[in-house]
């Protein structure tokens, strides 16, 4: 199911640019491995890169609720009879007042 998630958010969903943020990333990143030895370059990758994947994931994750939200939506939608939050409540209060009784 997330691999046809995956095709829907290539497909429909395009990354904002923020090139001011971009920058910034870069520039930061520059500082913290200038003058590293490469043990502490390879753990600073790492993190970065673990980061990305856990972004990546929460981004598909929080695609798929909202793809299943819609869902939800138009099958709520197609009901017959159509939901009704009055009535629900008036059944809650009838079946509240057959208890109390």
């Amino acid at each position: 199911m997330y691999e046809y998630m995956r095709g829907l958010q290539r497909q429909f969903f395009k990354e904002p640019d923020f090139p001011e943020l971009r920058q910034e990333i870069k520039e930061i990143h520059q500082e913290l491995t200038e003058g590293k030895a490469k043990p502490e370059r390879r753990s600073l990758l790492k993190l970065v890169d673990l980061e990305a994947e856990l972004r990546d994931e929460v981004s598909l994750a929080s695609f798929a609720a909202g793809f299943r939200l819609a869902w939800g939506i138009i099958a709520e939608l197609n009901t017959e009879p159509p939901y009704s939050f009055a009535e629900e409540e008036e059944r809650r209060m009838e079946q509240q007042q057959r208890r109390d009784d």
